[in-house]
């Protein structure tokens, strides 16, 4: 079976090598996957970890059914949040991290989902009930942030959305975001709920603009800034806090029901997949490249030809 592999001192971040084929265990199912996307934590791990095997969000079809005979038979269409080794012909996959596809959702647009999907959708549960507030999203352009601005409206909150520049922000009003924000500018009013993926200067704008009593979802640190946080941060009078949250902190057993409600989403249509770029897994570097730079607004998809 091939896989990518990590090669922090090679032409490439990774290469596809010769490796040994996936062992189910009792809960878990074989999938022939048929396309993966990449996360910032995969970027941020590939110069450290050689002869890794990386792959999170996977999207393809079952080819041998869980030997406890739980879980989707042989041929059905999946999405899957595993933990590592996706990059690859063939992955084990937990049954209850993993959900079928509506016929009408391809791989592509599947595969966006695990990482980026789960922790948008579980972001906004943190932060509580959205109808009627204002959510401000950072880091909006990225593939969390333009699923928690779909989201987001899709909760009854009225979102602006903060992007590094307006070429970063092209499609985010058409998502759902009311308003938008750009690197540097202050947001105006005040947001009873703000996810924050950015840190740095924009964690500390983020907390200047927090509404009495609310809430500051911190999942992510893009910019790799520090930021100056103090009780004088939060605005006088107010009673803000800030709440960290990290995707596999949350109950990874339910990650399946979750995949399920997101794939349902996109089959209806309330929810867009946020493909920035969709290459052949054979043009890694390309796209860990267009990564790095920020040059992709949203997902890079990366599919097993």
């Amino acid at each position: 079976m091939r896989s990518l592999v990590s090669t922090p001192n090679g032409p490439s971040p990774a290469e596809i090598q010769e490796v040994d084929e996936p062992v189910a265990g009792a809960d878990e199912v074989l999938l022939e996957v048929k396309a993966t996307s990449i996360n910032r934590g995969e970027l941020s791990l590939l110069p450290n970890r050689p002869g890794w095997r990386p792959g999170q969000d996977v999207a393809g079809v079952v080819v041998k059914a869980a030997p406890n005979g739980s879980g989707p038979p042989v041929g059905t269409r999946v999405v899957a949040a595993v933990e590592q080794g996706g990059w690859a012909e063939r992955v084990a996959a937990p049954i209850n991290r993993l959900a079928p596809l509506p016929d009408n959702v391809s791989f592509a647009a599947a595969a966006t989902l695990p990482v980026a999907g789960l922790t948008a959708l579980r972001t906004l549960r943190a932060a509580g009930p959205l109808l009627g507030l204002r959510l401000l999203v950072t880091g909006a352009s990225g593939g969390v942030g333009r699923f928690a601005v779909q989201l987001g409206r899709l909760g009854g909150a009225e979102v602006t959305a903060a992007a590094a520049s307006p070429q970063r922000s092209a499609g985010l009003p058409e998502l759902g975001a009311a308003h938008l924000v750009h690197d540097g500018e202050e947001p105006e009013g005040t947001f009873e709920v703000v996810l924050e993926g950015v840190g740095g200067p924009s964690l500390e704008r983020s907390l200047r603009a927090l509404a009495r009593a609310g809430v500051v979802v911190l999942y992510g640190g893009a910019s790799g800034e520090g930021a100056r946080v103090a009780l004088s941060s939060f605005s006088p009078g107010l009673l803000g806090r800030i709440q960290s949250f990290f995707i596999y902190e949350t109950d990874v057993k339910t990650f399946g029901r979750d995949l399920g409600f997101l794939a349902s989403l996109l089959g209806s249509g309330a929810l867009e997949p946020q493909i920035g770029l969709e290459v052949s897994w054979r043009d890694l570097g390309a796209a860990v490249a267009a990564l790095r730079d920020r040059k992709v607004n949203g997902k890079a998809v990366l599919l097993l030809d």
